[in-house]
């Protein structure tokens, strides 16, 4: 196994890099005002990474005033003007790439095959999208809808947006969130978490360096108790968009409302993995092992409910456990590492926990301990599989976020579908069959934002991602993102030129 002791600077020179501070408020890097400091920990080695100043109330607030000084220039540009800027993000994005994929490395522990095939080509990707997307904000075709009166419909930018971004996925999530935001015409004051800010302020360098104005993109790095609550609640901020678990989700929501804000919401997921009894066993197998645990199963839509029909139902445990047990466990850095550790010791030992109990009710098939040895110092687990859980036990109702999978068997299809929707989430799902129709009816009864057939994970710029119920509402990606980031106007033009109109008689005097 290769020793992950390596010297952080050899891995990324953080420390040197944010020398100024981890705080990117109009254009420039500078510290933290709360008079508290964090230190970024490298989860495969235990190494400090960089330790910096937490934002406080008042860089929140400068933060949201270099935002909403930005606003009447960004606002007032041309999509064109906007989409060329956008254009040349991606080109520096891709220009950093090498960089953005070891600071995600780094900081997550993500192995870098990872990063340099999905989470840096995909907000690179998603950069282009949007670049494209800004030409496209249209309203209804005008139209004389009364007779008299010509109507149409413009799309408006919010204003300042004031965003919160989750540890599992920094750089793809500061990109789902300022991406649609700008390309809209708003301004954007994001909050990273606190133990992974490096790429999201490594992202707003890039916009500066392509030439997007100061004080568009801002990145406060704080806690979410004091920067993002203050964040939140801020008067001068318009929307918020917020990404993490349902829990936190619910007390952003109740800040917000104090202000009547626009607010989206991308919560916590407990996706269902449907087997049916007629689909390629081996495809549903590796796809279970890919979906349970891309990025150390630290996924809202990761695969944690397989549920397959009984006629398949032990050959699928036997061959899950078999294909997990070949999974390479080590340094992220590796050329020849699957899976990294989780983000932190302290999620790891949440995820083992989860595990002991279930060792009670259910049986531990596969993994569920930290590998010891040369890893002993990472925050490190095995690929884990459970079997014969109840469908009302704790492992398969709550979100582990973990590299575990727990499957269950079912008998008809009614029962699958019904198993499938049996939790407070709705956020992604799977379906697996040959047949065509009932394939067909998974993805129509399955109550989740995104429902894959014969695949699990896969998404793309062009197409919209959030939930159904607990996990939340509205949508990061795609054209469907403007919903949230912009307002809808109605302009009415009267077209009689006539001073007593027909309708004043309702009001006053007769016809």
């Amino acid at each position: 196994m290769h020793n992950p002791g390596n010297a952080t600077p050899d891995r990324f020179p953080a420390q040197d890099r944010f020398a100024d501070g981890a705080q990117y408020i109009a254009g420039r890097l500078r510290k933290g005002t709360s008079g508290r400091t964090h230190t970024v920990v490298d989860p495969a080695t235990g190494e400090d990474v960089l330790t910096y100043e937490l934002a406080g109330p008042d860089d929140v607030d400068a933060a949201v005033a270099a935002a909403r000084a930005a606003f009447p220039g960004w606002a007032g540009a041309t999509p064109g003007e906007r989409s060329d800027a956008l254009h040349r993000f991606a080109a520096v994005l891709a220009d950093r790439a090498e960089d953005f994929a070891r600071a995600e490395s780094l900081q997550c522990g993500k192995p870098l095959k990872l990063t340099r095939e999905f989470d840096v080509p995909g907000s690179i990707d998603n950069t282009a999208f949007f670049a494209g997307a800004a030409r496209h904000l249209q309203g209804q075709s005008a139209g004389e809808y009364s007779g008299d009166h010509t109507s149409y419909v413009r799309r408006e930018p919010i204003g300042v947006v004031g965003s919160i971004a989750p540890w599992n996925y920094p750089l793809q999530m500061a990109a789902w969130k300022i991406l649609p935001a700008i390309a809209a015409g708003n301004t954007i004051v994001l909050k990273p978490a606190e133990i992974t800010p490096l790429t999201s302020l490594m992202f707003a360098e890039a916009a500066t360096a392509a030439g997007i104005p100061d004080g568009v993109i801002n990145i406060v790095s704080g806690t979410g108790r004091e920067a993002g609550e203050h964040l939140v609640g801020h008067p001068d901020v318009a929307m918020t968009s917020f990404t993490g678990s349902t829990a936190v989700g619910k007390r952003v929501a109740e800040v917000a409302t104090a202000t009547v804000k626009r607010l989206h919401l991308e919560l916590g997921g407990k996706a269902p993995f449907l087997v049916f009894d007629d689909a390629d066993l081996d495809a549903a197998v590796h796809g279970a092992v890919a979906g349970a645990l891309i990025n150390t199963g630290q996924d809202c839509t990761a695969a944690t409910r397989a549920y397959v029909q009984r006629p398949l139902y032990e050959a699928f445990v036997e061959k899950t456990a078999a294909l997990m047990e070949t999974v390479r466990v080590g340094d992220p850095f590796a050329p020849g590492t699957d899976l990294g550790p989780l983000v932190s010791h302290v999620q790891r030992d949440r995820v083992a926990g989860f595990v002991d109990r279930a060792r009670s009710y259910a049986r531990v098939v596969a993994g569920g301990e930290a590998p010891r040895g040369d890893l002993k110092d990472g925050a490190f687990y095995r690929p884990t599989l459970i079997a014969d859980a109840a469908q009302d036990s704790e492992a398969v109702q709550a979100e582990i976020f973990g590299p575990v999978l727990v499957v269950l068997p079912f008998d008809t299809d009614d029962e699958g579908i019904r198993l499938a929707n049996d939790t407070p989430y709705g956020l992604a799902a799977s379906a697996w069959s040959r047949d065509v129709y009932r394939a067909n009816r998974a993805t129509r009864e399955i109550k989740a934002g995104c429902v894959w057939v014969n695949d699990h994970i896969p998404i793309i710029s062009e197409m919209p991602h959030g939930g159904y119920k607990a996990s939340g509402y509205g949508k990061d990606m795609s054209a469907y993102s403007f919903e949230e980031y912009t307002q809808v106007k109605h302009v009415m033009f009267d077209n009689t030129a006539v001073a007593a109109k027909d309708w004043h008689r309702t009001v006053f005097g007769d016809r």
